[in-house]
């Protein structure tokens, strides 16, 4: 039988009986149960999440004939049952506390009528309590509690503050029974994209281990090189195993790199390489954040922050770097230890989510036909070693911008902004580009590589034309010196930005 892709099926049991392809992670399943009761899990969208604490509950169901052929088939108690409350925010958009409260009356009231007990208690943090304790009773055994996307309110509403605080709050409230409930549970696993810190929403719950960044669980969503390989051995016929490797493989999570699955099943089905996972989301509110922190798009290429910024935020300390971590923007590349602390190295997963991304920012600024123009003017400017088409390029892009875009950002004098966007669009044209390269002399700010050609280039934002020099700082840093081995042709580019008059006003170069 030819096995089908289970593309957005979320059902273990479903994937199971109607022959689709499946990974087996049922070895992280045991595990975790013989390792602790409470755990918590962050991962990106689309990235695995709902069908794993799926997988959990028919495994404490007592579904052993889904199991036949995986490893927890023969490694569980298929005896011992347990009644498992499955709360899921997953589905639609909260706007308000009152349809958050509506949404988990529901979900309590359908797993309380499904079991045959009946809540009595008003208050939905009471209700909840109440179940767990009655499930107990009844079925004279501990109960399981799995909750996906515990997060989704708040991240709903995250441009609005206030409301965002509001869900923060009710779903602490809600949460917060866990604790007191511990008698009656036998597990909990909670997941969710962000990471809130543990005092915002899980206060007093201090025994949920957290295994986002855990070695020993840097796979349990994902499918790795092995699997891909093993698992769609059949589906990979035809296909560039590289080739797929750089555009969907590079996330990584302390553990061995692995890809999304939502990608290879689109691309496996469809055999066309494109950014299916970016597309399910727009990282506008990312974008806006960025704007508003300063933080240098190019920088992205290689960012280092610490435990604090990496792992947890709040509603009230919001950072770009963890948000784009947590979401799945950027991943970790290396770690070090600095003072004694960890330091992670953040850069793009892959080559859907390095050019999506920068396409994105550019849409931003300029009409989608022009970019995608100015685009192929950029990519011909490289390929023909054109200095003059790439200047005119960039040129026209700059005069375009809305002077009201400057004034709402403030970013006029900013030169990091100027960079960013010329960074932008070679990123999105997926060609070779680096940014702070360090070099004996210095660092320089970006250097494209293309077939056989380094474009070395040096920005300054300057008050007056001439008075940047950023050409003649080139030539005497010695920058070039790195890549006269690597390159058959070298152009330095010296470019000068107008506070202004918010374009270039240099443009020079020289060919080694």
């Amino acid at each position: 039988m030819k096995l089908k892709f289970p593309i957005g099926i979320q059902s273990f049991e479903k994937i199971r009986e109607e022959g689709y392809y499946y990974v087996d992670k049922t070895q992280f399943v045991e595990k975790l149960v013989k390792s602790g009761t409470y755990y918590f899990l962050s991962r990106p969208r689309r990235f695995g999440k709902s069908l794993f604490l799926d997988t959990l509950r028919q495994a404490f169901l007592g579904k052993k004939e889904l199991f036949k052929g995986l490893y927890l088939y023969e490694n569980w108690d298929w005896e011992k049952t347990y009644p498992v409350i499955y709360i899921s925010f997953g589905a639609g958009v909260h706007k308000t506390k009152e349809e958050l409260l509506e949404t988990q009356n529901i979900i309590l009231n359908e797993h309380a009528e499904e079991y045959g007990v009946s809540l009595k208690y008003r208050f939905v943090k009471d209700r909840f309590w109440e179940l767990i304790k009655k499930l107990a009773q009844k079925y004279d055994t501990q109960v399981v509690v799995l909750i996906d996307e515990y997060d989704k309110p708040i991240l709903d509403n995250i441009e609005d503050r206030e409301t965002a605080i509001e869900m923060r709050e009710s779903l602490k409230n809600f949460y917060s029974i866990l604790k007191d409930a511990d008698f009656y549970l036998k597990f909990v696993f909670i997941t969710g994209v962000s990471k809130f810190s543990k005092v915002s929403i899980f206060s007093g719950l201090n025994n949920l281990k957290d295994i986002t960044l855990d070695p020993q669980y840097g796979t349990i969503c994902g499918y790795t090189q092995s699997e891909l390989e093993s698992v769609f051995a059949n589906a990979l016929e035809g296909f560039d195993l590289a080739e797929i490797r750089r555009w969907y493989n590079g996330y990584n999570f302390l553990s061995e790199p692995v890809y999304n699955p939502f990608d290879i099943l689109l691309c496996l089905d469809t055999g066309l390489f494109r950014p299916y996972w970016f597309e399910t989301g727009t990282p506008g509110f990312l974008i806006k954040l960025i704007q508003e922190k300063r933080l240098p798009v190019p920088n992205l290429e290689n960012l280092e922050v610490g435990d604090e910024i990496l792992e947890s935020f709040d509603v009230d300390r919001i950072y770009p770097q963890t948000l784009l971590f947590q979401t799945g923007y950027l991943t970790i590349k290396g770690v070090r230890k600095r003072r004694g602390i960890l330091k992670y190295r953040l850069s793009w997963p892959n080559l859907e989510v390095k050019v999506s991304f920068n396409n994105y920012l550019l849409n931003e600024f300029t009409d989608l036909v022009e970019k995608e123009e100015r685009l192929d003017k950029v990519y011909d400017a490289l390929e023909e070693g054109d200095l003059e088409k790439l200047k005119e390029a960039f040129y026209s892009f700059f005069a375009e911008i809305p002077a009201e875009w400057y004034r709402k950002t403030e970013l006029s004098g900013y030169e990091g902004f100027y960079a960013s966007v010329v960074y932008a669009y070679f990123a999105a044209l997926g060609v070779d580009v680096r940014v702070e390269e360090s070099t004996s002399k210095g660092r320089l700010d970006m250097v494209v590589l293309f077939d056989d050609r380094c474009y070395l280039f040096e920005f300054k934002v300057v008050e007056n034309e001439g008075e940047g020099r950023a050409l003649s700082q080139l030539k005497e840093k010695g920058y070039y010196e790195k890549y006269l081995k690597e390159c058959k042709e070298i152009y330095l580019i010296g470019v000068e930005f107008s506070k202004k008059e918010r374009n270039i006003i240099a443009f020079e170069w020289e060919r080694l």
